[in-house]
């Protein structure tokens, strides 16, 4: 999640051309029948923007009859809606709110604002029950929080029960590869993905294919110089470009690009990704349990503790190894102005060419790196880098969760009055229906289900994304996760990260005691939640004190890994793979699946 995001990247400010509202109202106005005028504007639709699609044409064509119908009780209402700014939902905002006004005669205020400002708009309206807007694209993130504080309308129920006039037959909930991010402890639905990106190591596969430098790492380091497998060969790599080739074509050039201003961006940094990178948490897929990757302790459905003294990880040895990693590498390899950037600053730096390597680059951007006429770009449009799955740290065991995923979902507040509620469903359902799954806003390229990943256009056009395609349809694909259901206030939690690492990062504090002061300040807000009972049967319950050893030992007799004892060694052997090697070895072909047909 981006949390309190204040970057305007350009993949993120694209402004798509729309059909002149004049046009469409002349058109609109030839057509005398209201049921014909909205199956006239499907038809216009379907044939102008909704290509490709996993659907047939006669096929789309019923899915909006299905919506026309669906939303006759609602016609001449105007509902409002809300998302962060992310080049899909601005194409949802300028495109598709105005098809499905013109298909169903509902009207939609899709409003584009920056994600902090998502965040303090649904906490105001869970807090006081006005309603602010009628559908949130809210990132699954809040899954925990969500479930929590029962201000979310439970979709399980809601589909099958109040809202069953209202969702559409051929909403496929199991072809979404987010649900299992969007699911309670309970097994219930709370938000319906809408979009999808995951961090990924970034690396220049043309400097990687030169058999000069792989000669000299190879005799450097007595190993290939490839994709990082682990840790330990991101430092060599790093080391190698920043020290030992430092110039190409006259430039000087790093082997590794972070960021550490202290500032919110720091956060997400790290709640997304880098202590389970690290090895930090348990085994466990979408996360880690019973502890997961933010070092929160759960029992049952109840999270009781995140620093070691009370079960949990976030100031264990593979927490604080993922700090000093962090600024040894920044401090090492990166260019010097790295330290003072936030993560829209550092975001273009890729891309101008003198960066060999990044364990942590988010696809969303991918449309921005494969621009013609950059410097990591060839001229017959193929990208010069690829991405590929992110190395792990020394704590890291398989099973473990290796990265993040963003994934923005169709969340309902119950303070929503019920007819708002089911016309905002309903627009929810649309923006995500497999009539436009293949939608132009792929140009931001995220993907939400299964069949849109193997569809025939995704194929012709992966020599030129640099390896998105083949990653998602890579069974490395599910080890990237959002945030888990083991954090109970995800506001609250979110903005302790960035100002502890924060100190961290500007040397105030070591990184034992910068994670020693995180573990304590999350600690502190579950007791306030925990004595005001607000969150119920689930809420937290923190365990009693104990020492470290004691917890050491109680997880190893109980066959769990977090929290783990440092280790010796936390820098074993370097490992590589062969990027066209570890391409060739996922599946070519579709999970077999009745609802890809």
């Amino acid at each position: 999640m981006r949390y309190k995001e204040t970057r305007k990247s350009p993949s993120r400010t694209r402004i798509l051309m729309m059909t002149s509202a004049v046009a469409l109202m002349a058109a609109s106005s030839a057509i005398t029948s209201p049921a014909l005028a909205d199956e006239a504007a499907a038809k216009k639709w379907i044939d102008s923007e909704f290509q490709p699609s996993t659907l047939s044409k006669d096929d789309q064509m019923k899915e909006m009859q299905w919506f026309i119908k669906a939303a006759e009780p609602f016609k001449g209402m105007e509902i409002n809606a809300v998302s962060e700014t992310l080049t899909t939902h601005e194409y949802e905002s300028r495109t598709l709110a105005k098809a499905f006004e013109e298909i169903t005669g509902i009207k939609v205020k899709h409003d584009i604002i920056q994600e902090g400002d998502v965040v303090e708009k649904i906490q105001t309206q869970m807090q006081s029950g006005k309603n602010v807007y009628d559908a949130w694209i809210n990132d699954s993130d809040f899954i925990g929080t969500h479930f929590r504080y029962g201000q979310a309308v439970d979709l399980t129920e809601w589909m099958a029960g109040e809202a069953k006039d209202a969702t559409n037959p051929g909403l496929d909930v199991n072809d979404f590869i987010g649900k299992s991010f969007t699911t309670a402890p309970n097994g219930h639905l709370y938000q319906l993905p809408d979009q999808q990106f995951a961090n990924l190591y970034w690396f220049r596969y043309d400097w990687f294919s030169n058999p000069d430098y792989k000669a000299k790492f190879k005799a450097k380091y007595g190993y290939d110089l490839g994709v990082p497998v682990n840790w330990s060969a991101y430092e060599d790599i790093a080391e190698f470009f920043t020290n030992d080739i430092k110039e190409i074509n006259g430039v000087r050039v790093y082997g590794h690009m972070d960021y550490g201003k202290k500032d919110p961006s720091l956060g997400w940094r790290f709640t997304d990704a880098w202590l389970s990178m690290a090895g930090n948490g348990d085994r466990g897929i979408p996360n880690g349990l019973p502890v997961d990757e933010w070092g929160i302790r759960m029992e049952g459905c109840r999270p009781v503790g995140s620093s070691v003294e009370r079960g949990g990880d976030v100031n264990g040895p593979a927490s604080v190894y993922s700090i000093v990693k962090y600024l040894d590498w920044m401090k090492k390899y990166a260019p010097p102005q790295a330290q003072g950037m936030t993560f829209s600053e550092s975001g273009p730096v890729p891309a101008q060419g003198n960066i060999a390597q990044q364990i942590f680059w988010y696809t969303a951007f991918t449309a921005d790196m494969v621009k013609p006429g950059l410097a990591v770009m060839n001229a017959d449009g193929t990208p010069k880098w690829r991405m590929a799955p992110s190395p792990h740290g020394s704590y890291w065991k398989e099973g473990m969760k290796l990265g993040y995923q963003d994934v923005g979902s169709v969340t309902l507040l119950k303070s929503t009055p019920l007819d708002r509620r089911k016309a905002a469903w309903l627009y929810g359902q649309f923006i995500v229906s497999k009539t436009v799954s293949l939608k132009k806003s792929h140009v931001g390229l995220t993907f939400i289900r299964e069949s849109d990943i193997w569809d025939k256009s995704f194929t012709e056009r992966a020599p030129k994304l640099g390896g998105l395609i083949e990653f998602y349809r890579s069974p490395a694909r599910v080890q990237w996760t959002p945030t888990g259901n083991n954090v109970p206030d995800y506001p609250k939690l979110a903005q302790l990260w960035w100002q502890n690492i924060g100190d961290a990062s500007s040397g105030a504090k070591t990184p034992q005691a910068a994670m020693d002061s995180l573990a304590a300040a999350q600690d502190s807000v579950m007791e306030r939640l925990e004595k005001s009972g607000v969150q119920g049967a689930c809420g937290p319950k923190l365990n009693k004190k104990e020492t470290a050893e004691y917890w050491f030992a109680k997880s190893e007799k109980d066959g769990n890994i977090a929290p783990q004892r440092k280790l010796a060694n936390e820098k074993p052997k370097g490992e590589t793979v062969d990027y066209d090697t570890l391409i060739k070895s996922w599946p070519a072909s579709p999970p077999k699946r009745a609802s890809l047909n």
